[in-house]
């Protein structure tokens, strides 16, 4: 009897003692489940974790002249009210564009080789001022999303601009938008949420001048750009063609007191600056039946003596594009006066 009972107790305690084993391993395994998803995360955990901290594209706030302006989403009606800056729009991806133009939409460079490219890109181009002037009822029409305007050529109306959509004023002097299109064009990445394709254009842009430097390094004496209307002529400042002079492709200008800041031109100055090579910038390029001044000039002994005319080394190139100011267009120069020269 007593063995029986020794035989059940001993039962009893093996069967507990399996118990609590069991219940130990399953603590154990429920805490080491847990510890080990603290310690060790899972491989996607990295990657959702970039994703929560990276910033998304928009809304973004821009710091410009006319105080912090938010844009809320990606901007896909964008309207450029300030004339100068209408080629540093068209390098980027975009549905729909509106432009104030220089000059009229005829006469505009829209249609060159050059911009084509360019302009074909974008779904829908409208035209909203021209002539240095913003058409506002055009503007209305457009309806755009936002609007890059100017800080001293768009004064005026800056405070209508802003009723009709989210605009944003560029500082002109700050970022020098007459002789630093690359700063403009980084401005304009950062507002439309493209700098990588900024960033690829400067890129390229900066090869090609450099290649061309290169290029022209044996080009002997002077040269003077003369941009040519129909009935005046005006000499290119150094301050102003700066892709052609020494912070670009490196050529020698004329010693004369008027290739800082260029001036009018007769051919009686013409003939007193002399320059060893000119490029003409043609503003009928496209249009050679149009009058240029220097139809007249060339029938002129004082012409046919100048040394660019003696020696062959007149150039004739696009004005609009060679002597303006943009991207596109100071691409166009630096290719058209490379391939003039480079003899």
């Amino acid at each position: 009897m007593q063995a029986q009972r020794a035989t059940s107790w001993s039962a009893l305690l093996a069967a507990m003692f399996s118990l609590l084993l069991l219940l130990s391993a399953c603590s154990s395994n429920a805490n080491s489940g847990n510890s080990g998803a603290a310690a060790s995360p899972s491989p996607a955990a990295p990657q959702q974790e970039a994703a929560a901290t990276e910033a998304p594209a928009f809304p973004r706030t821009i710091e410009a002249a006319n105080g912090s302006v938010t844009i809320d989403a990606k901007p896909e009606r964008v309207a450029v009210v300030h004339w100068g800056y209408a080629d540093s729009l068209l390098l980027f991806d975009l549905p729909s564009a509106g432009l104030a133009l220089p000059f009229t939409e005829d006469t505009s460079s829209l249609g060159t080789d050059t911009y084509k490219p360019y302009v074909d890109r974008i779904g829908e181009l409208v035209i909203v001022g021209e002539n240095t002037t913003v058409n506002m009822e055009a503007l209305l029409a457009y309806g755009p999303d936002l609007i890059i305007a100017g800080s001293t050529v768009n004064a005026e109306v800056t405070e209508q601009l802003e009723k009709i959509a989210a605009t944003v004023v560029i500082d002109e002097a700050a970022t020098d938008v007459w002789s630093n299109w690359p700063a403009l064009v980084t401005a304009f990445g950062q507002i439309l949420g493209q700098e990588e394709t900024a960033e690829q254009f400067i890129s390229g842009y900066q090869t090609k001048v450099t290649e061309a430097k290169g290029k022209l390094a044996d080009v002997k004496g002077n040269v003077a750009f003369l941009q040519v209307r129909n009935n005046v002529a005006y000499l290119g400042g150094t301050k102003y063609l700066t892709p052609y002079y020494d912070q670009g492709i490196g050529l020698t200008p004329p010693d004369d007191p008027a290739m800082a800041d260029g001036a009018e031109m007769s051919l009686e100055t013409l003939a007193a600056l002399n320059p060893d090579h000119l490029i003409l910038g043609y503003f009928n390029y496209d249009s050679p039946e149009t009058a240029s001044i220097t139809d007249e000039w060339e029938q002129t002994e004082v012409w046919k003596k100048l040394k660019a005319v003696e020696s062959g080394q007149t150039y004739a190139v696009n004005g609009a594009l060679a002597m303006g100011y943009g991207p596109l267009a100071n691409t166009y120069g630096v290719e058209a006066v490379l391939e003039a020269l480079d003899k």
